[in-house]
């Protein structure tokens, strides 16, 4: 159930408001008309009671990128049946079933009805809705083709949302064998090491350099483990405030451009980002500039953004949009350059970053699919590297100790 204020006039031309705890507006919309009355203004009450769970649930929920990719398509597809957009929007609102999007869209929807644009309406969410989406949304106002505007931002957030989950795939499993790697290695340090270490002890032998270090650690985590808990605390937050600063973002950024393997795919991947974004913006007639500076912002490595910034300032002094980019063959791939270069001089610059686009998608789906795989000998031999030393560190002590009686 949620709460609604809302504007009503009767039959006589009495305008009346009042409250109603209805399911959606559908059901306020009933129980006025049986009232007898004609729906003025609807709106949605804010949940300001911190006990109720609608509260907390608007505010710990987030809307996940699959819901404005629903929202967006839904609606273009709404709009092309002839359907006016308040009317759209009030039927995304029944339909969404996320908590926080479902208050979202009904203050859009109140925007809407009130008189702002649509896309003046969902600037009002920064955190939800991107720059990209409201300007395409204003770029579609604009042509007075919204629907196509819609489909076109959708099928963009979806590449990108598609692009994001094959490399969060391609990395699961080596983060789980890393993951397992460390809670193995606490459990022998924590739990085998210090029986065998009192076993040695007992039987006065000579322990080498190696096995002297392992028992040594071992010590160290079981008589200090809260001091090792609080260090651990300490250093992965130092590590998460550091990379929220702009110095560290860089260094992450550099690190990942120069990993074995990574760095290849980061560089596809911020080049597929370009020439999607880029691709949908000028096709949806956004200018260029506003493009440029709207993709700099999609763009989440903060060197791919440094060159759409010198984009920007070339265009502006009437250079070509290419030369950046082909300065900046050590991040951008020659290619990039080089189809930018032949779509401005044809005039076709939007279909080839569209064509430019595919390749790279295509090119980062293919080595994210086969990335475990290239990935799974290194992390074996680390795994060999790790137990290898360690049953060597643990054993030569027992053999010498058979060799001695």
């Amino acid at each position: 159930m949620a709460r609604f204020h809302y504007t009503a006039e009767r039959p006589g031309g009495e305008v009346y408001r009042g409250f109603a705890d209805v399911s959606d507006r559908f059901e306020l919309y009933q129980l006025i008309r049986r009232e007898g009355g004609k729906v003025v203004s609807v709106g949605r009450e804010k949940e300001g009671n911190w006990l109720s769970i609608g509260y907390w649930n608007s505010l710990i929920t987030t809307v996940p990128e699959q819901e404005k990719i629903i929202f967006a398509r839904s609606l273009g597809s709404m709009l092309t049946a002839g359907l006016s957009l308040s009317r759209a929007i009030s039927i995304m609102e029944r339909q969404t079933r996320n908590a926080k999007f479902i208050r979202i869209i009904s203050d859009v929807g109140d925007s809407v009805r009130r008189g702002s644009t649509f896309h003046e309406a969902l600037a009002a969410f920064p955190h939800v809705f991107s720059d990209l989406f409201v300007s395409m949304v204003r770029a579609g106002e604009e042509s007075g083709d919204m629907p196509t505007s819609l489909k076109t931002i959708a099928e963009q957030m979806d590449s990108a949302y598609s692009l994001k989950k094959r490399i969060r795939s391609a990395l699961i499993y080596p983060a789980i064998i890393v993951v397992a790697i460390i809670a193995i290695g606490i459990l022998m340090l924590t739990e085998v090491v210090p029986t065998l270490a009192q076993t040695f002890d007992e039987l006065g032998a000579e322990l080498p350099m190696s096995t002297k270090a392992i028992i040594g650690t071992s010590n160290f985590l079981v008589e200090n483990t809260i001091l090792v808990l609080g260090i651990m605390v300490i250093v992965v937050s130092g590590v998460i405030l550091g990379l929220r600063t702009r110095e560290g973002r860089r260094v992450r950024d550099m690190v990942f451009l120069h990993v074995p393997i990574i760095g290849g795919i980061v560089r596809e991947v911020n080049s597929a980002r370009t020439a999607r974004t880029l691709n949908s913006l000028l096709s949806a007639g956004v200018d260029m500039l506003s493009a440029i500076s709207i993709t700099g912002e999609v763009v989440q490595n903060s060197y791919f953004r440094d060159v759409l910034t010198d984009a920007r300032k070339s265009v502006e002094k009437g250079k070509p949009l290419s030369r950046p980019f082909s300065l900046r063959d050590d991040l951008y791939p020659p290619l990039v350059g080089e189809m930018i270069a032949v779509g401005e001089e044809t005039g076709q610059l939007a279909p080839m970053l569209g064509q430019l686009a595919l390749f790279y998608e295509d090119e980062v789906a293919r080595k994210t699919k086969d990335m475990s795989a290239i990935i799974e000998p290194f992390l074996m031999v680390l795994i060999g590297v790790a137990v290898g030393f360690f049953a060597v560190a643990m054993i030569s002590p027992i053999y010498g100790l058979s060799d001695s009686l």
